[in-house]
């Protein structure tokens, strides 16, 4: 069972995954900071200086100055502005991500088609060599293909 495991956990596709969610997990740490600390701001400032991680609904009836107040204090909120950012982080990270794929699909080249090593006899229709001037299987001469213009 250990050497399955092994054999698992070693296996190209199991490392690369492993090497994107690591990867991911610091991208989305670089999206956090910039959605809070670039994009909110200057989107609170034209909204007339709303601090959006700062906006909750306070559940206990108590009266609090700021989230991290009640938060200190135990009392339940509904963090709605920590929500918002979150969002605004996931619809970034989703438009960076398409126009990740959307680049790689792009330099992906389909491979051109491979030249035909076979053609099909004009008298009995089987799969005969490209070169071939006689069918192997009706014994039939084949006449050879026009040359091309050039």
């Amino acid at each position: 069972m250990l050497k399955e495991f092994k054999e698992f956990a070693m296996r190209g596709n199991v490392i690369d995954m492993a090497v994107g969610i690591i990867i991911g997990a610091a991208f989305g740490k670089i999206v956090a900071s910039f959605v809070k600390d670039i994009i909110m701001p200057p989107i609170g400032l034209l909204m007339g200086g709303v601090d959006f991680s700062g906006l909750f609904v306070n559940l206990s009836g108590k009266t609090f100055a700021s989230l991290a107040e009640a938060q200190k204090a135990g009392a339940a909120t509904i963090n709605y502005g920590v929500f918002i950012n979150t969002v605004v982080d996931f619809v970034i990270v989703a438009f960076a991500i398409f126009i990740v794929i959307k680049q790689i699909n792009r330099l992906k080249k389909e491979p051109a088609p491979a030249d035909p090593t076979t053609k099909k006899c004009p008298h009995c229709i089987s799969e005969i060599p490209i070169a071939a001037t006689k069918c192997g299987h009706c014994t039939a001469d084949i006449p050879a293909a026009a040359p091309a213009d050039g």
